[in-house]
């Protein structure tokens, strides 16, 4: 286990996972689990039954089901993994700000004692409509970075934490991760199981895995997040005295280039590849149409999910790899408050294809 000094055990306790199907959220569920605590799983649709989780099924948009839903239950922790992607970041803000909000009501008197939020480097790199775009902070990102001068649900989600917080007594952390990889199927943002897809497709119809994003991404430095790690650093500040009402970067504490992870990438699958080549090349353009295509490659092996669509988000991965600026972010702080958990991101892609062949997502 590499959850830092001064983590307590979780036994006796009760967690509350909103967005518990999630790439964070069922990660947490397992970690919270494994760790002997009783686990609340709130999502639309129920997840897999397993010792130690109960399922709670709540509309997050309606104030009225998470009463409803939350009335009987008493949770001593609660980590929002949530989040409903709409056109504009001024209804991005009405959505999730008031998904928080209205959740944090449904708990109040209750004996909650912290609540672990999860958000990310739109923080520190502006909302969709604006993504690094505009003027930032030089990396490596720190927390102790002002809010940029642009509207972002982020900050309204924080807002109505710290509002909350202040009334009802209980402590808080946000946790900024960056591309966060993971398992979870029919998730808006998911790189892993978006690039495991790409590659899966590429081999079969023998076309080389190409890089798709920026010059920029493929030479510079980067860095990403295990979604096990980020829920050991959830719990680690939620049961942590000096990591209290704090925010906090996650990130997996190496670095590496595209140029250096993209054919390690591509021999795991067994692909040629091609990196970048005067401009990007997005996934959105080339992986389009390949819905029938995932179809057949699904019925000859027998795979569990036929539908593309609730495996790669095109779009997002495109947003990652695509960006025209070098991303690093400091661990420092959470390094000083004790927490010493690590990935190596070749090791987490590694582990997450293995686990998605397994779990016969890809063949």
């Amino acid at each position: 286990m590499t959850i830092g000094a001064g983590t307590t055990a979780g036994t006796g306790k009760t967690a509350l996972v909103v967005g518990a199907t999630g790439i964070a959220g069922s990660a947490l569920v397992d970690t919270l689990a494994g760790q002997g605590w009783t686990v609340l799983a709130l999502s639309r649709k129920p997840g897999a039954e397993r010792p130690g989780v109960r399922w709670l099924s709540a509309d997050l948009t309606s104030a009225a089901s998470l009463a409803a839903v939350l009335g009987p239950e008493n949770p001593s922790h609660v980590f929002f993994t949530a989040w409903s992607r709409r056109d504009t970041e001024e209804e991005n803000i009405a959505v999730n700000a008031g998904m928080m909000r209205d959740l944090l009501a449904a708990l109040r008197g209750k004996d909650v004692a912290h609540v672990a939020l999860m958000t990310g480097l739109k923080h520190y790199l502006g909302p969709f409509e604006a993504y690094a775009a505009g003027e930032m902070p030089d990396t490596p990102f720190h927390e102790e970075e002002p809010r940029l001068p642009v509207r972002n649900f982020y900050y309204a989600q924080e807002d109505e934490l710290w509002d909350a917080a202040a009334g009802q007594g209980f402590t808080w952390s946000v946790h900024r991760a960056h591309t966060v990889i993971g398992h979870a199927v029919g998730n808006a943002m998911n790189m892993g199981l978006t690039l495991a897809a790409q590659a899966t497709l590429c081999r079969e119809s023998g076309e080389p895995f190409v890089f798709p994003g920026s010059e920029t991404q493929w030479n510079g430095l980067t860095d990403m997040t295990d979604a096990g790690l980020l829920a050991e650093h959830m719990l680690w500040a939620s049961t942590t005295p000096a990591a209290a009402n704090e925010a906090f970067n996650i990130v997996n504490g190496d670095v590496f280039r595209w140029r250096w992870m993209w054919p390690k990438l591509a021999a795991y699958f067994g692909v040629e590849w091609e990196g970048y080549e005067g401009a990007p090349r997005p996934l959105e353009q080339s992986m389009a149409g390949r819905e029938g295509q995932w179809r057949d490659i699904a019925a000859r092996h027998n795979l569990s999910e036929p539908d593309l669509n609730r495996l790669a988000s095109w779009w997002h991965t495109d947003g990652d790899l695509g960006r025209g600026i070098e991303v690093v972010t400091d661990m420092g702080k959470s390094r000083d408050a004790g927490f010493t958990g690590y990935r190596r991101t070749l090791d987490a892609f590694i582990a997450l294809f293995d686990r998605y062949k397994a779990e016969n997502l890809i063949p």
